[in-house]
């Protein structure tokens, strides 16, 4: 299992915080993901060999939000 974090932009309320959980959640290999407004991050444990960082950060970009 890998874990990453992803800086995101754009999110102003819990609403958002909920669309970036269940975007990234969507990916396939994702187990675990934990977004924080507060600190403008997401934290995402995922299989390696079914996902990659390009697809999370694709991810997020496709809900309407910036990543880094």
């Amino acid at each position: 299992m890998e874990e990453i974090n992803l800086n995101v932009s754009g999110m102003t309320c819990q609403g958002c915080v909920n669309s970036v959980t269940n975007a990234l959640r969507r990916v396939t290999g994702v187990a675990h993901v934990e977004v924080s407004l507060a600190q403008a991050r997401a934290n995402v444990q995922y299989d390696a060999a079914r996902t990659d960082a390009a697809a999370l950060k694709a991810a997020v970009e496709t809900a309407g939000f910036d990543v880094s």
